[in-house]
């Protein structure tokens, strides 16, 4: 979930009422294309001739048709002169673009174990921290301090008054019903408004999971590997470790329950399991996270227990 996209057009032009010239996308990214498109209710532009000019060098001369325009580094000025040539005469339009850095990272607020290396993904009935990276410059390539910037923030369509203004780079967002997306924007701009820029990026929520770990005397929680499947229970003892991913942290921490064979077992993240009797078995456990009344995950283990001992001197 992450969206580039920056750009400052001015468009000026002698006869700038006989057709008009839209950029795509509004906000570019430094070293992207822009795709110039032309309208007008006065020209025939179907029997009309284009020419585009890109720092003062023509790039396009044909029928008019949308034209795609490399662009620079972030802060570069590109100067186009568009002119469109027909039975009515020539008109000339000229623009400047200037794209600018901005990113989007969305951070859920949402479960995952501690020292994770990736995080969770947008919870159900929750929140996610929305902030925004930007690197504003100028023709000269000096960069503007974050702090002093304008930012307005965008959800669906309707701005946020709240989350908007000078220094507000980050705005918190509800997570969209299950099975929707939310849009979400920003428009950056420096506080004398001559640089500007943009990005955007959809969050849809995900379903949660839960993930069964050993809990090993020695080695602790073994996070390198989730069991599945069957798992053979050794020893006179063993304790299981539960972590919940991507559930909501609004309603505060994750309630888990255990269930050996149906039955509920106890509540926690962590549950001891101590075979008794001599003979061999089988059993179903189940744990169940959830975080509020509408988001829960629950993941199945079968138990093997009683088996012969290992002939190996070191248990392996």
């Amino acid at each position: 979930m992450l969206a580039s996209a920056q750009s400052l057009g001015n468009l000026a032009g002698e006869t700038s009422s006989s057709f008009t010239v839209s950029v795509s996308p509004q906000y570019p990214a430094p070293g992207s294309n822009v795709t110039l498109s032309f309208l007008s209710s006065s020209l025939d532009l179907a029997n009309s001739t284009l020419t585009v000019s890109v720092g003062g060098k023509n790039t396009y001369r044909g029928s008019v048709q949308p034209v795609a325009i490399p662009l620079g580094k972030a802060g570069v000025v590109t100067p186009v002169a568009v002119t469109v040539t027909g039975g009515s005469g020539k008109f000339t339009q000229s623009l400047v673009i200037q794209p600018q850095d901005v990113s989007l990272i969305a951070e859920p607020i949402a479960s995952v174990p501690v020292l994770y290396l990736g995080k969770p993904l947008v919870p159900i009935d929750g929140s996610v921290r929305v902030v925004a990276v930007a690197t504003l410059r100028d023709a000269g390539g000096k960069t503007l301090d974050p702090a002093t910037l304008s930012y307005s923030w965008t959800v669906d369509g309707a701005q946020i008054a709240d989350a908007s203004g000078i220094g507000k780079e980050a705005a918190m967002v509800a997570s969209p019903l299950q099975y929707r997306a939310r849009s979400v924007s920003v428009v950056v701009q420096s506080q004398t408004g001559n640089l500007v820029g943009g990005a955007a990026l959809s969050l849809s929520p995900a379903e949660p999971w839960v993930r069964i770990y050993e809990n090993d005397p020695l080695l602790g929680i073994r996070y390198d590997h989730a069991l599945s499947g069957t798992y053979t229970v050794r020893g006179s003892e063993t304790s299981l470790f539960a972590e919940p991913f991507s559930l909501s942290k609004a309603s505060g921490a994750s309630v888990l329950q255990w269930f050996l064979n149906g039955s509920a077992a106890q509540t926690g993240r962590s549950i001891t399991l101590r075979p008794t009797g001599t003979g061999q078995g089988n059993a179903s456990l189940s744990v169940t996270a959830s975080a509020g009344s509408s988001a829960t995950a629950t993941t199945n283990l079968s138990l093997s227990f009683g088996a012969a001992p290992s002939p190996n001197f070191f248990g392996l």
